[in-house]
């Protein structure tokens, strides 16, 4: 694989460079160089709202995923007394954590029992979906104030267009953090690009409280060195395919030689590679968005049988559901019809649903719905893959908590 170098966009390229100059460092006078597209991203947002309520938990390794056996309690001295990870018992799903917890290699939708391995003395808190929204709607609200065409793409981050400040675009970003810092007591990194895709890459480059600036003419330095998966939309399987094929960086996949990339990912997958390695994205910042259905699912290593492997399935299931819930509370939605996909060993998929009396965003209500789903469906076969699906959407307002669920979640024949 040939090395790559910094492209500048001036002196005298070879042929191969002129090329990718002429791509990715447009002219002054085209409108693609005067796009100012900030993305905003809050720092560890559900951990950081939970240090708000509990400041003495400051700089310690703190995991969000608990149940309510995990609040904290109070002392007759007046402090708190919290649950370790090492104490837990249970298959519950790390829902965030502190950077203090990810410098064990606790991340989010790894399983808790998992964590409790790697930091078994970090601090573990139930999550507080509602104090997030309601920090979510506070950041949200503060940068509306002063820029008024956003794009919501989740509870913890936005697109905005700065395009119209021109030149004065990077302080206008700094004027936001400030503003969300004034609203929410919390800090949010920004990456202010040409574009979307660029924009994703950069808030996250200089985290926590971070201010990352993206000129064209920066993305052979700056971009091109970064693993190619911090590309968003290029996911582990596409990251192992290119891997396989020796090309670990964005910048090798800027220089890959797009025939040895068709022959891997088809027509359009394969443009959409080659232009996001260049940083081309021409997409608007849209300012509303339907999503219609939230969904989850996995394919196993190996079929399993539903009476032998009851237990692992269970286990999927359950965490299926909570990754489900999890979604729809980034997202600030609800659901009211939940549904189930399995493909069998054969490859034969079927799908069953039910719609609820009313809209949940909670991962105990989904998994007994799914529960009454499973019970319909002939189990004859080995299965290959389960999912599970919610759509009927709605504001989270209308939607109901229940109690968690602790029985056996794979129904038994």
């Amino acid at each position: 694989m040939t090395s790559i170098l910094p492209l500048p966009c001036c002196g005298k390229p070879n042929r191969r460079e002129v090329s990718l100059t002429a791509s990715i460092c447009p002219s002054p006078e085209t409108p693609a160089a005067r796009r100012w597209i900030a993305h905003l991203d809050m720092d560890a947002f559900f951990a950081s709202v939970e240090l708000l309520k509990y400041p003495e938990l400051r700089g310690e390794a703190v995991v969000i995923g608990g149940g309510r056996l995990q609040q904290p309690v109070f002392q007759p001295d007046g402090t708190r007394q919290f649950a370790r990870m090492r104490d837990y018992v249970g298959r519950g799903v790390v829902t965030t954590s502190t950077y203090a917890a990810r410098a064990f290699g606790v991340f989010s939708a790894m399983g808790i029992m998992k964590a409790a391995k790697l930091a078994p003395d970090a601090i573990l808190l139930p999550a507080d979906f509602e104090a997030y929204r309601e920090y979510s709607a506070r950041f949200k609200q503060a940068v509306a104030n002063l820029a008024p065409v956003i794009q919501n793409v989740g509870i913890d981050e936005i697109y905005i267009d700065l395009t119209e400040h021109g030149e004065d675009a990077p302080a206008f970003a700094a004027r936001l953090k400030a503003a969300v810092f004034e609203a929410t007591g919390l800090s949010c990194s920004i990456g202010l690009a040409p574009n979307k895709l660029l924009a994703k890459i950069c808030s996250d480059l200089e985290k926590p409280d971070g201010l990352t600036i993206l000129h064209p003419q920066d993305i052979a330095t700056r971009v091109w060195p970064l693993p190619a998966k911090k590309i968003n939309g290029i996911g582990p399987k596409a990251t192992a395919k290119l891997e396989a094929m020796g090309i670990v960086t964005i910048g090798e996949l800027a220089q890959a030689d797009v025939a040895m990339l068709h022959t891997q990912f088809g027509d359009v997958y394969t443009g959409w590679l080659h232009q996001a390695a260049l940083g081309i994205d021409d997409r608007p910042v849209q300012t509303s968005r339907e999503t219609k259905s939230v969904s989850r699912e996995t394919t196993f290593e190996r079929d399993l049988q539903v009476v032998r492997d009851r237990a692992v399935l269970s286990e999927k299931l359950e965490s299926l559901c909570t990754r489900v819930a999890g979604d729809l509370d980034k997202h600030a939605l609800a659901g009211r019809t939940v549904g189930i996909k399995l493909r069998f060993e054969d490859f034969s998929t079927v799908t069953r649903d039910i719609t609820l009396p009313s809209a949940t965003a909670d991962a105990a209500a989904i998994l007994r719905a799914t529960r009454d789903c499973l019970r319909r469906v002939p189990f004859e076969k080995k299965i290959r893959l389960l999912g599970v699906r919610i759509s009927t959407l709605c504001d989270p307002s209308q939607a109901s908590r229940q109690a968690p669920v602790q029985a056996e979640l794979f129904p038994a024949l």
